[in-house]
């Protein structure tokens, strides 16, 4: 390791790290409270308190502003989800009740602002080619970190059984589109009587 990577932060590099997190946090309300449409550079600099040259030197499009801003809320509820497998799941490697406390869990995750933000983006995307090119790749990214976490809420005994990642997959997939409902359903995550099919599921393709 070189010397320079030893040396703590300038007060200047902590300020431009500081502004950083200012803009991209703003975006990802923007895109939680006012959706893609709204989410003008403009509204993201007032509510980050920001120049516009301060804005314009971290982020030199509107779309990769948004795009980095999803990524960076992502990334922290990841890693956070990831310190719960440990935390939050305290039962047997191999005790089914493991499965029914990680379905739950993963579930939970699709009502975090993150994922109304980036579903704000996903839709933009259909009807912007340059939105979808640029967002295609960083998704790939994301979601094979967010792989890496549900398998540790899941633990080594479950996610190596030979049926995991079609597990994986339908959960993701049928989690996302029920979330999706919630924009015009008024239930409570934790009770939505989806989660029993899902543990169900999971319980008889983990157990083969």
């Amino acid at each position: 390791m070189s010397v320079d990577r030893l040396q703590p932060p300038t007060t200047q590099q902590r300020r431009t790290q500081v502004s950083r997190e200012k803009i991209l946090d703003a975006a990802v309300r923007c895109l939680v409270e006012f959706g893609y449409a709204g989410a003008s550079t403009l509204k993201i600099q007032e509510l980050a308190g920001v120049s516009r040259g301060r804005l314009l030197y971290h982020f030199a499009s509107r779309d990769l502003l948004l795009i980095g801003a999803v990524h960076h809320l992502a990334a922290g509820r990841v890693i956070e989800l990831g310190n719960e497998a440990t935390t939050i799941i305290r039962v047997a490697q191999d005790d089914p009740a493991r499965i029914d406390q990680a379905v739950a869990r993963v579930w939970l995750d699709f009502h975090q602002p993150y994922f109304w933000a980036e579903m704000e983006l996903w839709i933009a995307a259909r009807h912007s080619e340059e939105l979808r090119a640029a967002l295609g790749p960083s998704e790939r990214v994301l979601y094979q970190s967010i792989y890496g976490t549900v398998d540790a809420l899941f633990g080594p005994v479950f996610s190596t059984r030979s049926s995991y990642q079609q597990v994986r997959e339908i959960l993701l997939s049928s989690m996302r589109g029920v979330a999706l409902a919630y924009t015009f359903r008024n239930r409570v995550p934790a009770a939505d009587p989806h989660l029993v099919y899902w543990v169900k599921m999971a319980r008889e393709l983990l157990s083969r």
